[in-house]
Order: structure tokens, then sequence, then C-alpha cells
């Protein structure tokens, strides 16, 4: 998540409050708290899942603004909070779907609830107006500020996914905050990367030998990509994958958009990418060090697509499409919207969202579905599925 950061955040940024500094000490503290239970050793994808999300601790568990702009004392913003014209584009995909699925939409971790309110008011101008539409968020403090910015709209909140589910998912910029574990190869062998504590209290990272499950999904990457050379770091996306594949147990019809930061695998595990995709948000500036305040922190990681559409092929679903941002929304008709309600302000919006220097070429579409077999119009013109 974020733009155009900047990647040391400790040189130009004022000291975090003294209140936010006690609540980083805080999680600090309750991290350290897991790894002595473990026995001295944690899993960077443990680390990561407690960094975010333990209750009452977590970065997306407690009270912190995430989303907005650095004048509000967000860390990052996602393409809703950039421009109304994401969620108009993003809406006649939505409504072609429905063509093939119920009127329904699910958006999983809807942010600050902008795409969700410029979705719903978009879809009415279409004439779909009667669309149910329901929000899966584990966060209690974003579900505060999504019930203030959707009052009204009748909009339904859930903890986990229905059983049975026919419609539209959206899940936009949720796959790249999924905890990963971190690899690294030494000497032919591969490494898990996890967090350990020395001097009483620091938290640092340190190496062990890989488990069989993340030995085996890097012997899988080297099987296409080739081998990897020594002192290779990167991430695999475990957590992701099997989000992936539950999807097939409860969409029982409908397409599902995964919008998110990320490559195919042969992209992502190029030779040349030696330490990963892992990145760290604050205050709207980007750096490399997970460790650094924990909690007060967004973690993300790239997604790694052709691992997802495995994932969906392997549990049933079938892939509908995937492109670039840049020309899912195009295809949706960004250039129609922009023109109809031109300003410098909504130009350079656009621009934010399809420029290769900013969102258009960085941030993926993947679609997937079930029982619906029509081309989909965000994919029209520039689908790389062949990619994966």
């Amino acid at each position: 998540m974020g733009l155009n950061p900047q990647l040391n955040p400790r040189s130009s940024l004022a000291a975090p409050s003294a209140e936010a500094l006690a609540h980083s000490a805080r999680v600090a503290a309750h991290i350290r708290g897991a790894i002595e239970r473990a026995g001295g050793w944690i899993g960077f994808d443990r680390y990561m899942e407690l960094a975010l999300y333990a209750p009452g601790f977590g970065y997306y568990a407690a009270g912190t603004r995430k989303f907005g702009d650095a004048a509000s004392g967000g860390d990052f913003v996602t393409a809703p909070e950039i421009s109304p014209l994401f969620a108009r584009s993003l809406a006649n995909q939505v409504v072609q779907a429905f063509d093939h699925c119920a009127p329904h939409v699910l958006e999983f971790g809807a942010g600050s609830g902008a795409l969700a309110r410029d979705l719903l008011d978009a879809l009415a101008q279409l004439g779909a107006r009667d669309v149910r539409y329901a929000i899966v968020e584990l966060s209690a403090d974003l579900r505060e500020r999504q019930l203030a910015t959707l009052a009204g709209r009748g909009v339904e909140w859930l903890t986990a996914p229905p059983a049975r589910f026919d419609g539209v998912v959206i899940a936009n910029e949720v796959l790249d905050v999924m905890p990963v574990q971190l690899f690294v190869k030494r000497e032919g062998r591969v490494q898990e990367r996890g967090v350990t504590t020395i001097d009483g209290d620091r938290l640092v990272l340190a190496e062990a030998p890989a488990g069989r499950e993340l030995a085996t999904a890097v012997a899988a990457i080297e099987a296409e990509v080739g081998a990897l050379p020594d002192g290779y770091g990167s991430e695999v996306g475990l957590i992701a994958r099997a989000w992936v594949a539950s999807l097939a147990d409860w969409l029982a019809r409908g397409v599902a958009l995964l919008i998110d930061y990320g490559f195919p695998r042969r992209e992502y595990y190029h030779p040349q990418r030696l330490m990963g995709t892992l990145m760290c948000h604050y205050r709207h500036h980007a750096h490399a060090d997970p460790l650094w305040l924990p909690g007060l922190n967004d973690i993300t990681a790239h997604v790694d697509f052709s691992a997802l559409a495995d994932a969906a092929h392997s549990a049933g679903l079938s892939m509908l499409g995937y492109t670039s941002q840049a020309h899912f929304l195009l295809n949706c008709g960004l250039a129609d919207l922009l023109q109809a309600d031109h300003t410098h302000a909504r130009a350079n919006e656009a621009h934010r969202l399809i420029s290769e220097a900013e969102m258009g070429e960085l941030v993926k579409v993947l679609a997937l579905g079930r029982a619906v077999d029509a081309p989909l119009i965000g994919f029209a013109r520039g689908d790389r599925a062949h990619r994966l």
C-alpha cells in the first residue's frame, strides 16, 4: 500500500508521540511473550500476524489511523481514497457480472468504507438499486469507521464469509497484508527467517531450517524459475493461497475480483529481485524494517498471482482474467467517466490510478469465478492470463 514513499522514515519524520511509543512498546512486549512461549523464535508469518492483527495490540486491531493522506495522519492511501473514479469504473464490471449472478456484493477488508460508499452510489446510477452489500471486517476499529461512512446505506457487517454466496466478491489491497513466510537460500538449503530477541528485549531477525511446507513451496518455485542463487531471500504467501482456495467452499456462483500489488511467479522470483518485496509504511514513508515500531507500521508483501491462480484452479474455480489496474479501469470505462466529470483534480486522480509510475502497472486485477463463462469487460484488452 502507499504511493511515492520515501525509504528512510527515521531521517525525515518527527518522533512518534509518547502515546504512540507507549503503544508500540506494549506491542513489542506482547510479541516478546509469544517468542518466549514458542521457545525463543517465531516464524516471520507469526510475527506479522501479531504486529498487524493481535487483538487490542496489532496495527489493524488498535486505534491508530491507517487510511488517509499524511495531513490527516494516515500511513497510506488506496485507490478508493485517491478518486471516486476507481469505484465508478469498477461498478461497470460489477453490473456486467450481475447479469450472471445475484446482485450481491461481498467486500473483504473495506478500509475506510470509501469503496463501498462510492460503489453503491455508482451502482444506483447504473440502475442497480436493490444491491445487497456486505463487508467482512475483522478490525473493530475499522468497522466503526466504516459504520460512520456508510450509515443509512443498509450495509451488513460479517466476521466471516457466509456458508454460501452468490454474487460479486471484492478484495482490494487485502491479500498483500496477509502474513507471509520469509525464506533465504544458504549453501543450497532453504532457511526460514523469523524473529527472536537479544539483550533481553531487542527484536531481531534470525534464521532456522525451513519446515517441510515452506521447503516444498520454494522447491516448486525453483522448478519453474530455476535455482535461486545463494543469499537470495523472498517471501511465500501460503495464507493468501489458502484464502483463495477457501473461496471454492462458499462461492456458489459469481465473480471474485482480487486487486493488489503483485507479479506472476517468474517476475516475482526473478534472480535480480534478491530481497523480495516486503515493505512497511509509516506516515506515507516506506521502509524495509518490519521490526521498527511494531504496531505503528503497516507491513505488506506483494502477491504471487501465479500461486493464487494455481490455488483457485486446484479448488475448482475458473480464472476469468488477469491484467494491470490500468488496463482493467480503462476497459471498464474510466476514460469516458473522466470526460463526463473532467476537472484538473479529476485528471490528476486518474493519472495516479493508471500511470505506470504510480499504481497503473504495479497493481494487478485477478478475476476468479464459478458458473460464470461470459467474458468480463475489465479484461477485454490487455488480458495477461497466459503469463500466469
